[in-house]
């Protein structure tokens, strides 16, 4: 899908508000001493993150219809994203993106792709755990992982435990 010019204007104003709003939140996302990860590791062009993108959505957005509706509009519209389904229990809203081939594993509007798109991996760094795909470069890792281990070397946990819970907790060295 070829952007034209107002929807290039859209998309940029889109990016902008994005950009600023994302700025605000993290000032105060670190004044209360977030994040609490650091990203690691670097893109490897597996394509995952683009195949099917996930958006999070207040409770009035995913259960009033008028809401859902403009929310779904506008990113069929505007970032060329096809509603596939949603997650009820998570209020997530699951798409496919039309600017992605599965070929090349490319982005036909990188140069105005959505802000969500830009933005990723490094909005999982603010998660409680975050999760990559396995084929992903990137991983998380947590600042305060050393004092962690050491609370869990303490704890005599079984080897096979301990392993767990330093790869779910992204904790190691």
């Amino acid at each position: 899908m070829k952007d034209g010019p107002i929807r290039r204007a859209i998309k940029r104003l889109a990016l902008m508000r994005y950009t600023i709003d994302l700025w605000l939140t993290r000032l105060l996302l670190r004044a209360r001493g977030e994040p609490r990860y650091r990203l690691t590791g670097a893109c490897n062009g597996c394509g995952r993150c683009c195949e099917t993108p996930v958006i999070p959505v207040s409770r009035p957005v995913f259960f009033l219809r008028s809401l859902r509706w403009l929310t779904l509009t506008w990113h069929r519209v505007i970032n060329g994203f096809e509603y596939v389904s949603d997650d009820r229990r998570a209020r997530l809203l699951v798409f496919r993106c039309t600017h992605y081939d599965p070929v090349t594993k490319q982005c036909d509007a990188y140069d105005s792709r959505p802000g969500m798109c830009r933005d990723y991996p490094r909005n999982l760094v603010y998660s409680a755990l975050p999760e990559f795909f396995p084929e992903c470069g990137y991983s998380a890792s947590y600042k305060k992982g050393a004092q962690l281990r050491q609370a869990l070397l303490k704890a005599n946990l079984p080897p096979e435990k301990y392993e767990e819970l330093v790869r779910k907790l992204h904790i190691k060295e």
